[in-house]
This record gives C-alpha cells, structure tokens and sequence, in this order.
C-alpha cells in the first residue's frame, strides 16, 4: 500500500504540476488557476452536478469496457456505440405520446440506447467470433461510422432531422417528448440528473455479476485463457460476444442519457469524446469497477473545471486535456515501474 500511494501520488503531482506550468505559460498566476479549477469543480451546486453527469456517461462507458475486459477483449469502440445508442434513443423519444407514463417512456428510451449500442458491438462481436478478427480494429473503425450516421441522420429531414421552417433551422433532431426527458434529482440548483443513479447502478449491478456469479466466473476463465476455458466445456464464443455486445449496450445507454438530457435533441457532435474518454477510464481502472467509479468523477470534476479555467483565468480548456493526457502517461509509466519493481 505505501509503494502504491508513492507512486501513483508521484503520477498525481507530476500532472499537476505540468498543469501549473501550463497555467503560467497561458499568462494566468497558477493560484488564480488553481482557484478557477476548484470553484469548477466545488465552487456550487450547478458546477459539482455538472460534474457528476459528465461522470455518469463516463462511469457507463467504463463499466461496459470493464465488462468485455473481463473475457480478455479491448472495446475501443464506445463512440460509435454511443453515437448509435443516442440515434436509437431519439427515434423512440421523438415520436412517444406526451400522453406516455415517464416511467414507460424512460424505460424505452433507455432499453432502445441498449439496444443500439448493442447491435453496433455486435458487429464486432461477431466478427471475433466468427472470423477471428481482432476487436480493436473492428471497434475502432466501427467509431467512424457510427459518428458519421449521426450527421447523417440529423441532415436528412426522411430521418431525424427536424422540420425546417427558415434557413435558420438547426441541423439537429425534434426535441424528445416530455415524459421521456431524465429528471433532475431535485438537489438545490442542481442540473444532476437520473443518469448518475443509473451509473451507480450500472457500476454496483456489474461488480456483483463479475464477483458473484458463475457467470462473472466464467468470463474471468476465458479472460485467462480461451484455450483452457474451451478444453472445460465453456462456451467461449457466446462468452465473449456477449460481453462485448453488454459493453456496447452500456455505452449505448451512455449515449440515451445525453440525448435525454438539456437541450433534449440529437445534434452533430453531441458524442463530445465521451466514449474515446470512457477507455481511458476504463484502461486506468485496470478491472476495476470501484476504480471506475472513482476515475470517472475524476474525469468529470476535470471537464466541469476546465470549462471554469477558461471563463474565469483564461487558460485554454485544452490545458486540462493535456493534464489528463499526462496523468495517464504518468500512471501507466508507475504501473510498468511497479512491475519492474516487484519482480
């Protein structure tokens, strides 16, 4: 435990303190930076909520990898399939009955995103399977058409696109019918949402199957060793296409979440990163979903600082980027030195 806190604590303040580096390079006093960051992260209630939703579709995203990660599978593609879960999420949503119960309307909307996201892994999935193509390749380029669909859904008035009344009208979807809208949980001047219940949700849900279950067992056999598992009777291909198809739903449901959220529309780039960020949780988890839970706020008080950075110190939003792009490298430099180190 003391090597695991030097190092990684080491990995923490490197990062930081290229961040103040940065800060003082943008012209910005690194104390008035480092005020900005924190009133972004903490600073009140709308930043700190905020934070958390950004959290949750990380969390989501993360806890699907970590799924697929268990068989020994890379699910690099959580972009597409959140672009694509968000696609399936806002056909249903656009054209339910405002008459529908929330409940009802919530539930489809995120069951469609779940779907979504896992048909589009299914590709993949299938792929592996069957073919034996690696998933990385297959889920990465899957990334680009996925987002590519969603331009070209919300340009084409036969699909999505909203009604257009004058030149003005913007290339983006009719908003989602009232009822299937995420409710704010109600805290003071709070824009947090019921996406972070479902990621918690999501994150415990996940971790008893994994720990629990015969079948958490068995995923974590093929993980080790297809060979092995295969010679014991499991059925390796339905294991391993099922967890990736269950990380794709997660993303999938990701994507639902930001749909059914304020503006409540699909746009062109509504992805945001979200799912290329999501695996870098997911990689720095390392298989862990109490990791996941606790790297995903991270992220999230980053992006939510960030945004306050730029307004209040002006200091590029970017900055943040790079920090985090360094506390990556740095941590996955402490993990290659403390296994240098053990051995």
């Amino acid at each position: 435990m003391r090597r695991n806190l030097l190092v990684y604590g080491t990995a923490v303040l490197a990062a930081l303190l290229v961040g103040a580096a940065l800060a003082a390079g943008g012209g910005a006093d690194p104390a008035t930076a480092a005020t900005a960051l924190w009133d972004g992260m903490f600073g009140s209630s709308y930043a700190f909520g905020s934070a958390l939703n950004a959290a949750a579709v990380l969390g989501l995203i993360a806890t699907g990898f970590t799924v697929a990660h268990r068989a020994g599978l890379v699910n690099v593609g959580g972009e597409g399939q959140l672009a694509v879960g968000g696609i399936a999420a806002t056909a249903v949503g656009v054209n339910l009955p405002d008459a529908t119960p929330a409940p009802v309307a919530l539930a489809a909307l995120l069951l469609a995103g779940f779907a979504g996201g896992a048909a589009w892994a299914g590709i993949a999935a299938w792929l592996r399977v069957a073919r034996g193509v690696n998933e990385v390749i297959t889920t990465l380029l899957l990334n680009f058409v996925g987002t590519f669909l969603v331009v070209l859904v919300v340009h084409e008035e036969g699909l999505l696109r909203q009604p257009v009344t004058s030149a003005d009208t913007l290339p983006q979807s009719a908003p989602l019918a009232e009822p299937a809208r995420l409710p704010l949980l109600g805290l003071p001047e709070s824009p947090a949402t019921l996406a972070i219940v479902l990621a918690a949700v999501g994150v415990v849900v996940a971790a008893l199957v994994l720990r629990r279950t015969a079948t958490g067992a068995r995923l974590s056999s093929v993980g080790m060793s297809e060979p092995a598992s295969a010679r014991l009777g499991l059925p390796v291909g339905r294991l391993q296409g099922g967890s990736l198809a269950v990380a794709g739903g997660m993303s999938g449901v990701a994507g639902a979440t930001l749909v059914a959220t304020v503006p409540y529309v699909l746009a062109e780039h509504f992805t945001s990163g979200y799912g290329f960020t999501g695996l870098v949780v997911g990689l720095l988890a390392r298989g862990s979903l109490t990791a996941v839970a606790g790297t995903s706020l991270a992220f999230g008080l980053l992006a939510s600082g960030g945004i306050n950075l730029q307004l209040a110190a002006g200091v590029p939003a970017s900055s943040v980027q790079v920090v985090q792009s360094v506390l990556i490298i740095c941590v996955a430099g402490a993990v290659i030195f403390r296994k240098g180190a053990t051995r």
